[in-house]
């Protein structure tokens, strides 16, 4: 898969995902793929304060960003 069919995998996922965010006030933004393993995303509005974000990170998230791209080994959110 090249850079470009990956990140639009990425982005599919994060638009599946995003209106459950959006429902609780928040959002996710795609900061990068490295090495095209490792996703690096930025939780926004109110997923920053939640106190269940790193579950709604490994559960949901990176769950369905791997469902897209089976390749992804690890989602991080930077803040």
């Amino acid at each position: 898969m090249t850079t470009e069919e990956l990140t639009t995998e990425v982005q599919k996922a994060l638009e599946e995902i995003r209106p459950f965010l959006n429902s609780d006030g928040g959002d996710i933004t795609l900061i990068s793929i490295e090495e095209g393993k490792h996703v690096k995303v930025r939780l926004e509005g109110a997923c920053t304060s939640c106190s269940v974000n790193q579950m709604t990170l490994r559960a949901g998230v990176e769950t369905t960003i791997k469902k897209f791209a089976p390749q992804i080994e690890t989602v991080v959110n930077i803040l």
